[in-house]
């Protein structure tokens, strides 16, 4: 999971693609990068850690340019200390290219060694967005052959990376001399959207949030296998350029990864977390009365809107038990789990009196390895609770993901082959209540906008192992697993638990 942003306007964009980046921080903390275009030459500044800091005054002021992209890094392949893997990505031919990408390659093991024995093209990262960057490469040199690049050649090399790459991708490029280009792979599994500002100005985004925060007027997502092409004199092109597409976007950026103020394919974020707490609410009732519980209580911060629902429908009242220091952004690998457990509780302070002497409910967006969870739970009786029960907004997390969420491998996955009551025992609670997997999927489904599409397909494959580009083998997976980001002792975790509004 990554955040994109490309711009084209008739200004300078170094500030505007910060801004935007800014907005799109909770995507990726791991690094930042920024490319602008002035006549044909690419300007570039990337580095590891947050934007705020990646970026100074001397670093933007070498950014000109009226076109341009970014990006904020979470790395779900390669190595995650690696500055080199800090995006964009820069090949010099055809024409000079550059890219941003949010997504996972399923099959870039196989595409590398095409590149290298067919296309005759060097890869020199571990990044899967290195190998996509290549096969965009080759496939404008082979529609172009030498003649200059229309927007037609520009669809057709998109047609070509579709044919050939497997996995999520949503991309924006950069061709010198030319224009932007930003596409979305056929299953559309992660997010893109565009918007335009009152002056033209151009913006394409991973989230509609950084339109609305930078006062561009949201247009439409781009559809799923549909390429976008913005020329140098600002006019838009835009075409379908997959044989086969379907929407089945990653409900896990519903429930937890997408900010709640965005709206994603139609779906208002914020409204689908509210209908998950009123769905969740139902499977509480049916496991616990609501007479034994006292308080609800959410685990900050993306559980907040479906406990907020849940308390309301349930006639419990709703409090705030745990503080957030939002100044610790994430939890480091420590020798030894202990100093994991410390960690947690460095990031999250109890409010003794919200706990001591009642029957408190816990409520998380999601339960991935358990760790936290069962911290979190010791923590509420060490405050004074009487009972502690646990409810997810989402299903148990029993497969991993392989479309660029850093999910555990199956076996570090608390509710990977163990039943409900086998993970209470875990996680240590008086009661678990899990959201349920066809619940899920119509509380998002039923939180489209006014005028929005009717939305039925998702990639839930973490909650279901149903993975919607149906190349997915256990073999597959197995070799996922061995290209997850490499760390080192004293490295930041990568891991989902490291986002800063993580609570699992």
């Amino acid at each position: 999971m990554c955040g994109i942003v490309g711009v084209a306007s008739s200004a300078p964009v170094n500030q505007l693609i910060y801004d935007a980046l800014l907005l799109l921080q909770h995507r990726g903390q791991d690094a930042a990068g920024i490319v602008t275009q002035l006549d044909r030459k690419f300007f570039m500044h990337k580095a590891k850690g947050m934007v705020r800091d990646v970026f100074r005054t001397r670093n933007m002021r070498a950014l000109p340019g009226n076109c341009g992209l970014g990006q904020v890094r979470y790395p779900t392949a390669g190595n995650a200390f690696s500055e080199e893997e800090a995006q964009p990505f820069y090949v010099n031919a055809p024409f000079g290219l550059v890219l941003v990408h949010n997504g996972n390659l399923t099959n870039a093991h196989a595409l590398k060694a095409e590149l290298f024995s067919n296309d005759h093209r060097h890869i020199n990262t571990e990044s899967d967005s290195e190998v996509l960057l290549n096969v965009l490469a080759h496939e404008l040199e082979k529609t172009t052959r030498g003649l200059l690049l229309t927007p037609n050649d520009v669809f057709e090399a998109v047609r070509g990376v579709n044919r050939r790459v497997k996995g999520s991708y949503a991309v924006i490029a950069l061709i010198a001399g030319h224009g932007l280009l930003a596409f979305r792979d056929p299953h559309g599994i992660r997010p893109l959207c565009m918007g335009r500002s009152a002056d033209g100005t151009i913006m394409l985004a991973s989230e509609s949030v950084a339109l609305d925060g930078t006062m561009h007027q949201f247009e439409r997502d781009v559809a799923p296998g549909e390429a976008v092409f913005v020329d140098l004199q600002g006019q838009l092109h835009s075409q379908m350029c997959a044989d086969k597409s379907q929407l089945s976007p990653c409900i896990f950026e519903y429930v937890y990864l997408a900010r709640p103020d965005s709206t994603m394919d139609g779906i208002s974020v914020y409204q689908a977390r509210l209908n998950l707490g009123e769905t969740l609410a139902k499977r509480v009732i049916s496991t616990v009365p609501p007479n034994d519980i006292d308080v609800v209580i959410p685990i900050p911060e993306s559980s907040r809107p479906s406990a907020t629902q849940l308390a309301h429908l349930l006639g419990i009242p709703y409090r705030e038990g745990f503080v957030k220091n939002r100044y610790v952004g994430r939890t480091f690998i420590m020798p030894g789990q202990s100093v994991r457990k410390k960690s947690v509780r460095q990031k999250l302070n109890v409010i003794v009196s919200e706990f001591k002497g009642r029957n408190v409910l816990l409520v998380d967006d999601s339960i991935v390895r358990g760790t936290t969870s069962r911290e979190i739970v010791q923590m509420a009786r060490d405050a004074g609770a009487n009972k502690v029960y646990m409810a997810s907004a989402a299903p148990p997390v029993r497969y991993p993901n392989v479309y660029g969420i850093d999910m555990p491998t199956a076996e570090e996955l608390v509710a990977h082959g163990r039943s409900i009551e086998e993970i209470r025992q875990i996680i240590g609670c008086d009661a678990l209540i899990y959201q349920d997997v066809d619940a899920m999927k119509t509380a998002v489904a039923q939180a489209r906008v006014s005028g929005a599409g009717a939305l039925s397909a998702f990639d839930a494959s973490c909650f279901d192992g149903v993975y919607v580009t149906g190349d997915i083998s256990s073999d597959d997976i197995s070799r996922l697993n061995e290209s997850r980001p490499q760390t080192e002792e004293g490295a930041e975790d990568n891991s989902r638990l490291a986002l800063p509004n993580a609570s699992e």
